[in-house]
């Protein structure tokens, strides 16, 4: 690992404001931050000419399949994927094959991210009917977070016993993270639908049966079990308005129960279901045009603390499926998160500084990331320089995720990612891939 890197020129995007400057990073952290720095001595010098420089998106919901899914993708490929958007760091979910339901599976990932991630990692436990003793003897900060599938989900991982449920918010020694959805609701939604179509299921029908009724019950039902048991509970992938009605505006802290958007519910809408079909196939659904709307207004007043992207990569040929029922639900979105996320800079929803406490900020308060997240000297100079002048044209031979798609092709971004920087090392370049074993391990509070 290089000594030092001087970042010369930059307009520095950090805790609500725009500052330029130099930045110095030294041994992986970051050194120094002020107006002007001298190059005397420097390993490497890079000139920002003026981009801005942000912290490293922290995405604290990806699904990067390994093991046992790695036709798929796998922790390598999709970690090349994420740094080239601009992610450092990510949290991954358990519905893996075994899934992550037990200590003996989770630190297995942990030993698999240290040989092939080229960004920072975390894993969370999984939740079910029957690891609640797993669940009490987990240790703060050996996993980001325990995750409850509370709607349909894959395998043994769907939480629906009351008692257990009960006793994990009880009991639980970390953040919980809900996947809300109502199993019975849209199993009804569903049977109507066979009722109506027999196996030639519609997808504009997929908004229908995983529906808002059944979205905005399970989420409901997870904050009342929170607040029953004062337990930090963080909701992800929100997908309706009517469940802003559940969250608190303003800013985040003090808050002990926390909501998430993921990138594609803020950009497409049921409108896009006959242009992108199966594509953008997704539990929960892509819904209306009214409720991504009420999703960027909830962004805007604080009721949506944080944006990941919930990255869930298909193949081309499962995804070409024409049967509703087999046909998988999940979109790749590493890649092109942070340049989704400046889509909504560039129309004046959202400032950079806004951006900046969503994606890096905000997440690393909410599970406590020691010593990530900001521009802060001291801490691990995990970083991303983004050129919002610039553009990107997504393009099938681009994308890095090993199903080798994106839901954004044919699109023009509106910026550039010029480098991607992981523990002072430069991953992502001009375009380029840098290998190195500079990524750790997340360390929580």
């Amino acid at each position: 690992m290089n000594d030092t890197l001087l970042i010369k020129n930059a307009k520095l995007v950090n805790e609500g404001e725009i500052e330029n400057g130099d930045l110095l990073v030294r041994h992986g952290r970051i050194e120094k931050i002020d107006r002007s720095i001298s190059a005397s001595g420097v390993s490497r010098v890079l000139d920002a000419a003026g981009a801005h420089l942000l912290p490293g998106m922290i995405d604290d919901q990806v699904h990067f399949r390994e093991p046992g899914l790695t036709h798929k993708a796998g922790i390598w490929s999709e970690s090349r994927a994420a740094v080239a958007g601009g992610i450092t760091s990510f949290m991954e979910m358990p519905n893996t094959l075994p899934p992550t339901v037990t200590l003996k599976a989770l630190e297995g990932k942990y030993d698999i991210a240290a040989h092939k991630s080229l960004a920072n990692y975390a894993f969370y436990l999984g939740a079910t009917n029957d690891n609640l003793d797993v669940i009490r003897s987990l240790q703060p900060g050996a996993a980001c977070g325990i995750k409850i599938f509370m709607g349909a989900s894959t395998g043994n991982m769907l939480v629906d016993n009351e008692n257990t449920l009960a006793g994990i918010f009880r009991d639980a020694r970390t953040l919980i993270a809900t996947h809300c959805e109502s199993t019975p609701i849209i199993q009804e939604n569903l049977k109507k639908a066979i009722s109506k179509y027999g196996r030639d299921i519609p997808l504009m029908e997929h908004p229908v049966i995983r529906s808002v009724e059944a979205c905005y019950q399970s989420s409901q039902t997870a904050i009342s079990l929170a607040r029953e048991h004062d337990a930090q509970l963080h909701v992800l992938h929100l997908s309706t308005a009517r469940e802003m009605e559940l969250f608190e505006p303003g800013p985040m802290e003090g808050k002990s129960i926390t909501g998430e958007v993921c990138v594609h519910f803020l950009h497409f809408c049921s409108e896009d279901y006959p242009r992108l079909g199966n594509l953008i196939k997704c539990n929960p659904a892509i819904k209306s045009a009214a409720d991504r709307d009420a999703l960027l207004m909830a962004l805007k007043d604080g009721r949506l603390d944080i944006i990941a992207t919930d990255h869930a990569p298909h193949t081309v040929e499962e995804k070409a499926s024409s049967d509703y029922l087999t046909a998988p639900a999940g979109l790749p979105l590493v890649q092109d998160a942070m340049l989704s996320v400046l889509e909504l800079y560039h129309d004046g929803v959202l400032s950079l500084e806004e951006i900046v406490t969503r994606t890096a900020h905000n997440v690393a308060n909410r599970f406590g990331v020691v010593e990530r997240g900001f521009l802060r000297e001291g801490y691990w100079a995990d970083l991303v320089l983004i050129d919002t002048g610039g553009s990107t044209e997504v393009t099938r031979a681009g994308v890095l995720s090993k199903c080798g798609w994106s839901p954004f092709e044919g699109k023009t971004f509106r910026s550039r990612i010029v480098s991607t920087i992981v523990n002072g090392e430069l991953s992502w370049h001009n375009g380029e891939i840098i290998e190195h074993n500079a990524a750790a391990r997340l360390q929580f509070l």
